[in-house]
């Protein structure tokens, strides 16, 4: 059977990739609730039939939105960790690349801000969580391998990590964007330093 798409096919997934992309603009800058998918279609000049026949209603189209944001997400921080040659590197790396994209207005604003409100708590947090979890678990998992901080548990610590990083986020999200600058770099000391405090080297508190 051919791999190669019809032209059908090739359409059907630029529609898709198109309204994807308006759709995050929208809910950018209008919120979820303020997004009309009347609008979102007459920005690619398409007919909302377009939207429900791709996503079906609009918090899927919103799901579609934040999970290819968090993938994008992912993928840069892999890519961090990836130039770094040491695990202790990687996870410095790890949390800058992680703070650049929070930085990011749309990526705060749709993932941090609208996430919650579109998806529920509960939606939003599975969706955080997996892409997120499991990179926290493996660098922790690295880092104790490597002799870089005593073996800990696992789980509990990233949990810890997971929800100290997200409330980074948000805190970022929701800061004036004057003040996003110093801000990040106050979050990334405070990060530095609890991930200093785990070190092998460091005494018991």
């Amino acid at each position: 059977m051919s791999d190669v798409k019809s032209r059908r096919e090739q359409y059907s997934d630029a529609t898709r990739a198109a309204l994807i992309a308006a759709a995050t603009t929208r809910f950018a800058t209008e919120g979820y609730s303020a997004t009309a998918l009347e609008d979102v279609a007459a920005d690619i000049r398409a007919t909302r039939g377009a939207v429900y026949h791709h996503f079906g209603n609009k918090r899927a189209l919103f799901e579609a939105v934040m999970e290819e944001l968090a993938a994008a997400a992912f993928e840069q921080i892999v890519r961090a960790r990836a130039g770094a040659d040491s695990p202790w590197a990687g996870a410095v790396a790890a949390l800058e690349a992680f703070l650049d994209r929070c930085m990011d207005p749309v990526y705060s604003r749709v993932v941090w801000q609208e996430g919650p409100v579109a998806l529920g708590w509960r939606a939003w947090q599975a969706t955080e969580q997996k892409y997120a979890y499991g990179q926290i678990e493996e660098i922790l998992r690295d880092l104790v391998g490597d002799g870089e901080i005593d073996p800990l548990p696992l789980g509990p610590a990233t949990r810890v990590t997971f929800w100290a990083l997200g409330a980074a986020g948000l805190g970022l999200a929701e800061a004036d964007p004057a003040e996003r600058p110093a801000l990040r770099a106050d979050y990334a000391e405070v990060a530095r330093r609890l991930l200093v405090g785990l070190r092998s080297s460091a005494d018991p508190v």
